[in-house]
C-alpha cells in the first residue's frame, strides 16, 4: 500500500502499476489520476445515488464483475444506502454511494472502471429525476444513431422538456430529459414508452421499439427499459471497459452535427482538458426539470 494525497484526503492506494487497458497501457494509477481530475464535476452526477460498479481487478482482458452490494471489506466511512430490491419480496440491498473525492478514489483503487448510477436519488428512490432514451444501433453506421438522437431531441422539446445528449463510451448515445420528482418509475416508463412508440410510428424505416435484435433490421432501437426501479445508467465522465478506455461524455446539442463524433471518441486523456476548456455540457441540467404532467398533456 502507498499513501497518496488527494486534496484534503490521504488515501491508501495499491498496485498502481497494474495495467488495466493493455492496448493503451493504461494503469490503475492512471485510472485513479483520471477520476481525481474529473471529480469536481463527476461527483455531482454520483452523489446520493445508489451505484452499480463494474470492476476489473485483472484489467479489461480479465474476468470483470458487476457489484451492487457493499462488500464486507469496504470501509465504514464509505456512505451506503439500503433499498428494496426491484423484485417484490426479495429483500433489501445495501448499495455503495460515492459522495466525495475520497470515496471516488477508494472505489477506483478497487479497480472500478465504470460507475453506473440509478435514475433516482437516495432520498426518493422511487421517483426518478431523469427520463432516458438509450439509442442502440443495429449497424456500425453511427450517423443513424445521431439521426435518431435528433428526432428524440425534437420530440422532447415539443412536449416541453429540455433534452441532453451523451456519448456512452460504447456503441450508442443516451438522450435524457430531467424531470421533477413528482412521479414513480411506472408512470415515467409509461410516458417514455408512449414517446418511443410515437417516434417509431412516425419514422418506421429508421426507428423501432422492437427489443428482438433479429427483427430490427438496420433501425435504431429506442430502448426505454432503463426507466425502471433498480435500473442504472452509465454516469457522465465514467470510463468504460473498452479498448483504449473511452469515456461517457456529455455533449452540447450542436456537437451532434460534428461528422467526426463517435460514441467512443473521448479518451481519459482528453476529458479533463475538455472540462477545463469548455466546461460541463450538462451543468445545471436539473434547473430545467419538467413535470411529467406537462409532458403527458403535450402527448
Amino acid at each position: 500500500m502507498a499513501k497518496r494525497r488527494f486534496g484534503p484526503y490521504t488515501v491508501d492506494v495499491s498496485n498502481e502499476g497494474k495495467v488495466l487497458f493493455p492496448d493503451a497501457h493504461i494503469t490503475k494509477g492512471d485510472l485513479i489520476d483520471y477520476y481525481e481530475a474529473v471529480a469536481d464535476t463527476m461527483l455531482g452526477y454520483l452523489e446520493n445515488r445508489p451505484l452499480v460498479l463494474h470492476r476489473f481487478p485483472d484489467g479489461v482482458k480479465g474476468e470483470g464483475f458487476v457489484q451492487q452490494r457493499v462488500s464486507d471489506y469496504f470501509p465504514d466511512w464509505l456512505d451506503t444506502l439500503t433499498v428494496d430490491r426491484a423484485e417484490a419480496g426479495k429483500g433489501r440491498v445495501q448499495h455503495p454511494l460515492c459522495n466525495n473525492l475520497v470515496s471516488l478514489i477508494y472505489l477506483a483503487n478497487q479497480a472500478t472502471i465504470a460507475f453506473h448510477r440509478w435514475l433516482a436519488r437516495g432520498d426518493r428512490p422511487d421517483c426518478p429525476d431523469l427520463l432516458v432514451f438509450d439509442l442502440d444501433p443495429s449497424t456500425r453506421d453511427f450517423s443513424r444513431v445521431v439521426d435518431a438522437a435528433n428526432k428524440v431531441i425534437e420530440l422532447i422539446q415539443a412536449v416541453g422538456g429540455t433534452p441532453y445528449a451523451m456519448t456512452t463510451g460504447s456503441r450508442g448515445l443516451h438522450v435524457v430529459m430531467p424531470l421533477r420528482r413528482d412521479d414513480g418509475f411506472d408512470e415515467v416508463r409509461g410516458v417514455a414508452q408512449r414517446m418511443a412508440k410515437w417516434l417509431a410510428d412516425r419514422y418506421p424505416e429508421r426507428l423501432t421499439t422492437e427489443h428482438r435484435k433479429r427483427n430490427r433490421g438496420d433501425r435504431i432501437y429506442l430502448d426505454v427499459a432503463r426507466n425502471a426501479y433498480g435500473q442504472t445508467l452509465v454516469s457522465p465522465y465514467s470510463v468504460r471497459a473498452k479498448a483504449g478506455g473511452p469515456v461517457a461524455m456529455p455533449l452540447r446539442l450542436e456537437e451532434l452535427d460534428d461528422p467526426e463524433l463517435r460514441p467512443d471518441g473521448f479518451s481519459m486523456e482528453e476529458a479533463p482538458h475538455r472540462l477545463k476548456q469548455r466546461g460541463d455540457a450538462w451543468k445545471g441540467m436539473h434547473r430545467h426539470a419538467v413535470s411529467l404532467a406537462t409532458v403527458r398533456k403535450a402527448l
